[in-house]
């Protein structure tokens, strides 16, 4: 449901690369209470129903009542729980980083990038062991820092997110103009040549230069073409 609700949002030609969540320790923690109250009612049914004898039908019924009330009222708060952290899911695509929050009323925050000034990663001796950490993303815009708490494979969240920073700023069209500058650019060394600002081993070796850089660009164009 929330990976449809991303796609919608997408741009033409964006990609999800990765989604992840906040570690299962999170769910965990959060719903410890209320399985343990759902525990603790269940014996107190069982104890106060089948164990202990001649208890008054009326106590009897109180006992049942207040047991299934506290299993339904704790089961809806762990569902809660739940459909909370399922829901909240940090994504990376070939344009941006995505944050969605919301059960019914969805928060989405993205940021671009073209942005993405840094990331800090940031694991304790527990992390490591079970795979969760702190991503820290300082960006260049207003909100400046987005900070994702304990997630799960926060490394690979890392490496994917500059992955797709750098194939962004490495895009094929980034290098069109470079192809085009290229002839440009030895035409004015010619001129040069010709008015005599450069010798004729200085323009040799700088068109030289020039070609070379294009080369490599076409190189690193088609890698990115046939990638």
């Amino acid at each position: 449901m929330a990976r449809g609700y991303v796609q919608r949002m997408l741009a033409e030609g964006e990609r999800i690369l990765l989604i992840t969540r906040q570690h299962w320790f999170v769910v965990a923690s959060s719903v410890f209470f209320e399985s343990m109250m759902i525990l603790i009612s269940l014996i107190a049914l069982v104890v106060g129903v089948f164990v202990v004898k001649n208890v008054p039908t009326a106590a009897e019924v109180i006992i049942v009542l207040a047991c299934l009330m506290i299993i339904f009222i704790m089961s809806l708060s762990m569902l809660r729980d739940i459909l909370i952290w399922w829901n909240r899911q940090y994504m990376i695509t070939s344009l941006r980083v995505i944050q969605l929050s919301g059960v019914i009323n969805k928060n989405l925050t993205d940021s671009s990038l073209e942005k993405v000034n840094d990331v800090k990663l940031s694991q304790s001796i527990f992390g490591r062991f079970f795979d969760y950490g702190d991503v820290q993303i300082l960006t260049a815009s207003e909100l400046g820092v987005n900070l994702f708490r304990r997630i799960g494979n926060p490394v690979g969240f890392k490496t994917s997110m500059m992955n797709a920073k750098q194939t962004l700023e490495h895009k094929p069209g980034e290098y069109s103009k470079g192809f085009e500058d290229s002839p440009a650019l030895v035409a004015q060394l010619e001129r040069l040549y010709q008015q005599g600002v450069l010798t004729e081993e200085e323009f040799a070796a700088k068109k030289q230069e020039v070609w070379r850089s294009y080369k490599h660009t076409l190189s690193i164009s088609l890698s990115f073409s046939n990638g």
